[in-house]
């Protein structure tokens, strides 16, 4: 009986070790607290730019292709601007048009994808030139349907692993705001 007491102290001993680490960890994920990330506007740019041109099908009627975006953000509002070069063709003429397409966003973070999309997208411009007027109401009935892929598909931004953890802590974003020249990501560790 007594060696079995000191041969479960002696284990206990051997666990302290690992305990003392969870709690110097978990001391050490309270001191460093929240934290902000800046992502500058060219790092967003070239994150955007990897997922162009976009090749659509709208309605079987017109191949739609957007490419060359360009990112702004809107400090203030929180919003992000996304202009495309559209090229609009009928697949079964060998006529196409070209155009822009310029369309903003709320930022939100998508924990799920690890990731900032748009969302609450507005279509802020859609100009083709040299179509006529019956096929321009057309193709524009179906920019609605571009936005909407481009905001869902696309990314603003993709989280890096290293980006979510410092100090091996494992941190998770709670809020976004846009500046002029980057994109301020709010993180706190994770609980």
């Amino acid at each position: 009986m007594h060696n079995l007491r000191r041969g479960a102290r002696a284990g206990g001993w051997r666990l302290a070790p690992g305990l003392i680490g969870c709690m110097v960890l978990a001391a050490c994920a309270s001191l460093l607290g929240p934290r902000e990330i800046a992502i500058s506007r060219d790092q967003l740019q070239a994150g955007v730019e990897r997922h162009f041109p976009l090749n659509n099908r709208a309605l079987d009627l017109f191949d739609i292709t957007l490419s060359r975006p360009r990112l702004s953000l809107q400090a203030g509002s929180d919003r992000v601007a996304l202009s495309m070069q559209a090229l609009v063709a009928p697949p079964f003429l060998k006529q196409s048009w070209r155009g822009t397409l310029a369309l903003s966003g709320r930022l939100v973070v998508d924990a799920a994808r690890g990731a900032v999309f748009m969302s609450e997208p507005r279509i802020e411009q859609f100009t083709i030139e040299g179509m006529d007027e019956a096929r321009q109401r057309q193709v524009g009935k179906i920019a609605n349907v571009l936005m909407q892929k481009v905001v869902g598909d696309v990314p603003v931004y993709r989280f890096r692993l290293q980006d979510l953890r410092y100090g091996g802590v494992q941190f998770v974003p709670s809020g976004i705001r846009a500046t002029e020249q980057a994109l301020l990501v709010r993180v706190e560790p994770a609980r």
